[in-house]
């Protein structure tokens, strides 16, 4: 290996999103290598979320998570019927437990029709019965594009599709540091062989690291890299066979969509995830006195919740880009135009629905590297 190797595109990061790019820039005919610091792909909030294929009801509208959301879940439909990935468009019921989170109900049904969502339907505690006879609600709205997906299956087949195309993922091979060169991105990534890799194009895909990466390329702007927080989410999951053939969510809270019950395509039940800040994404264990307070969430819409059926799952963290207590901000693609610096997108606060806008994501970073190739020809 020489000292330097030229390398037409890097990726880092082998989640959802990364691997995603990764096919995108392979079949569009670029040599592409993806960097992943751990030894399997998706490992962390892409392997650890509810495996939801969202419809794209809360976000706001012309925001990227709402465009992204949708134009992602149609690409993701199809590409999962193609592809065999497993996945089942179960729909969901967003339910009110009480008279005064109705107007709640309809002011996301308003929002959802505004961004191209039009097929909520109102359901009466009558007709959520019939649909999921163990749901106790005032109303509810019927989301029948909602699903859900093999994530796992799906990255690998991402990861097929873009070494089928030359792409390749080196593993163990964490960025240490970056600079802005003349000639391009220099990345020293260490790990079992470390190397230095001189790329056209780099793609900041770190997910939770996006932020922690973005500081170690020098001569990035400090002013460009927003500030992560991260917020813990864990799940419990239903002790025998779930009553449930659909998703069930509350009304949305401050910082996430509340205790909801999401089923696998396996058909069991988890219950999740809360919202616990902390300051480093690096805590995966699940407190089981935290179940406590699910039960008193799940029993407003399933008041038969048994005594001791949830049992400590597992926990994903999301990253952040706004302080507990602040606003939700968008999702970040950030390109030379914001930064600079040639050849360099880095993708910020990829949380709920990145899994679902994943192909929409790919399109959107291909389309800001030639936006930005083209203005500066």
């Amino acid at each position: 290996m020489s000292a330097v190797d030229r390398i037409d595109a890097v990726v880092i990061g082998a989640g959802v999103v990364g691997l995603a790019v990764a096919r995108a820039l392979a079949l569009a005919g670029r040599d592409v290598v993806v960097l992943e610091r751990a030894g399997e792909i998706g490992s962390e909030t892409s392997s650890r979320n509810s495996e939801v294929i969202h419809a794209g009801i809360y976000y706001p509208t012309g925001s990227l998570k709402a465009r992204t959301c949708l134009d992602g879940k149609q690409a993701l439909y199809r590409y999962c019927a193609e592809h065999a990935v497993g996945h089942a468009r179960c729909g969901k019921l967003i339910v009110a437990t009480d008279a005064a989170q109705i107007p709640t109900l309809a002011e996301l049904k308003t929002k959802a029709a505004a961004n191209g969502v039009s097929d909520l339907v109102w359901k009466t505690p009558e007709e959520v019965r019939d649909l999921e006879p163990a749901v106790s609600c005032v109303a509810a709205l019927l989301s029948p594009s909602s699903g859900i997906v093999d994530s796992h299956g799906l990255m690998l087949s991402y990861l097929g599709d873009a070494e089928a195309a030359g792409a390749m993922v080196a593993f163990h091979a964490p960025l240490e540091a970056a600079a802005v060169t003349p000639e391009g991105l220099r990345l020293e990534v260490g790990g079992q062989a470390p190397m230095t890799l001189l790329a056209e194009t780099v793609i900041n895909a770190a997910g939770l690291s996006a932020v922690e990466t973005a500081l170690r390329i020098e001569g990035l702007p400090k002013s460009a890299i927003p500030t992560a927080y991260f917020a813990k989410g864990s799940y419990y999951t239903l002790a025998g066979r779930s009553p449930f053939a659909r998703l069930i969510y509350p009304v949305p809270e401050a910082a996430g969509l509340g205790v909801h019950v999401t089923v696998d395509l396996g058909g069991a039940a988890r219950f999740g995830p809360d919202v616990e800040w902390v300051s480093r994404p690096d805590d995966y264990d699940v407190d089981p006195d935290r179940a406590l307070a699910f039960y008193d969430a799940v029993r407003r819409y399933w008041p038969e919740l048994p005594d001791g059926a949830l049992q400590p799952g597992y926990a994903g963290i999301r990253p952040k880009l706004q302080a507990p207590g602040e606003p939700a901000r968008d999702f970040v693609v950030q390109g030379a135009e914001a930064h600079g610096v040639p050849g360099l997108v880095n993708l910020f606060g990829i949380e709920s629905p990145g899994l679902t806008a994943s192909l929409a994501l790919a399109d959107l970073t291909l389309d800001t590297l030639e936006r930005a190739r083209a203005q500066a020809a």
